[in-house]
């Protein structure tokens, strides 16, 4: 059964930092292509909204505009792991995060193209 599993969201202010974990439960973790999506809380029922992804060989990482070079997103093969480092967290970043899962190394932005999903870890951010 694949299960993923969020962890690391909470309550913080403007301008600190939370790194979120995701445990994947697969039989094997390499050729998943994962992804960290948002939904915000003034949004509910619209589309999930990319945040980051990353290729299961770890070379192909791609980021929304508004997050790079503050956001860092990685993942441990052999933990089945992903991870996503947020500095400097901005109040229009609350939200629910999701960790998603799909088969093959191309990634989409697109959350519909995603089969698998954790339950959502809540990060808000104080301004």
């Amino acid at each position: 059964q694949v299960q993923l599993v969020e962890s690391g969201g909470g309550l913080v202010q403007a301008g600190d930092s939370l790194r979120l974990s995701c445990a994947f439960s697969v039989r094997t973790f390499s050729g998943y292509t994962m992804a960290w999506f948002r939904q915000a809380p003034q949004a509910p029922g619209t589309e999930r909204e990319f945040v980051a992804g990353i290729g299961w060989k770890g070379a192909n990482i791609e980021y929304t505009d508004s997050v790079k070079s503050r956001f860092t997103i990685s993942r441990d093969n052999a933990k089945k792991m992903v991870y996503l480092q947020m500095n400097s967290l901005e109040s229009e970043e609350t939200g629910v995060y999701y960790c998603a899962a799909k088969v093959g190394e191309s990634y989409s932005r697109s959350a519909y193209d995603y089969g698998y999903w954790g339950q959502g870890t809540q990060v808000t951010v104080s301004s």
